[in-house]
């Protein structure tokens, strides 16, 4: 199936080796975005191939729909009761494997998800590997309900952490709010860096209003990175990562 799309060189590489991680009977959860989209096409040519009998769950109703369009058997999380591992993507992958998550507007379900799994593995390119977190925004669920309030609650637990002065965005779709698949708004935060993860994590958590935030600490297992030339580097969680040499992979 891939053969018929452009595809991202270095997504796909990744997403290959993914893929051969999978064993027949296995319970998967698949991710959200667009490299976990090139996933779940090769993961549903495997299948055909194969014949392999998977049991799926979706991160996203988006996720869920290609699946299904593409024959894979997807049921609710409930349904399945736990999974043997999740494949998704990131956004931003630091050298402890710690992740920013929520450019598709899924962490939420994306956490939910690799929380009941055994083993979590990342498929990225080169370009999401970071020495710090926080280029990229990072998203935070929020409940509509108390909107604004919770707002300021963030910008009040940033001031705390010596964070001050960063925007804090609504995400919109077009010129309205965007809509998660839970019915609730998206924040982003425009951190620049994140100097202490974890302390930023605990202060979100425990602010009334936040359902969840892109921080991703200590889930990740395996980061699959894809080179632009079809290779790839697998990163465990206690190796090293030369994220300024995968950065340039290729440039």
């Amino acid at each position: 199936m891939s053969q018929s799309l452009q595809v991202d060189p270095a997504k796909l590489a990744a997403s290959k080796v993914a893929i051969a991680l999978v064993q027949d009977g296995m319970r998967l959860g698949l991710g959200t975005g667009s490299t976990a989209s090139i996933m779940v096409r090769e993961l549903a040519a495997r299948v055909q191939a194969e014949g392999l009998s998977l049991r799926c769950a979706a991160t996203s109703k988006a996720t869920a729909d290609l699946a299904v369009e593409l024959g894979l058997r997807v049921e609710t999380l409930d349904q399945i009761g736990w999974l043997d591992m999740t494949i998704d993507g990131a956004d931003e992958v630091d050298p402890d494997l710690h992740l920013i998550k929520g450019g598709g507007a899924a962490h939420l379900r994306e956490k939910v998800v690799a929380a009941a799994s055994d083993r979590m593995v990342v498929i990225a390119d080169p370009g999401k590997v970071v020495e710090t977190l926080g280029a990229f925004p990072l998203p935070v669920e929020v409940l509509a309900f108390g909107f604004e309030t919770t707002r300021t609650l963030i910008r009040r637990a940033l001031d705390h952490l010596d964070l001050g002065g960063r925007d804090i965005l609504q995400r919109l779709k077009g010129s309205d709010p965007l809509i998660t698949d839970e019915g609730n708004y998206i924040l982003d935060l425009h951190m620049q860096d994140i100097p202490d993860p974890a302390a930023l994590a605990r202060a979100l958590s425990s602010i009334p209003g936040v359902v969840e935030h892109g921080l991703f600490l200590g889930m990740c297992d395996l980061a699959i990175i894809g080179r632009s030339d079809g290779s790839v580097v697998e990163l465990a969680r206690d190796a090293d990562i030369d994220a300024d040499m995968l950065a340039h992979e290729g440039e």
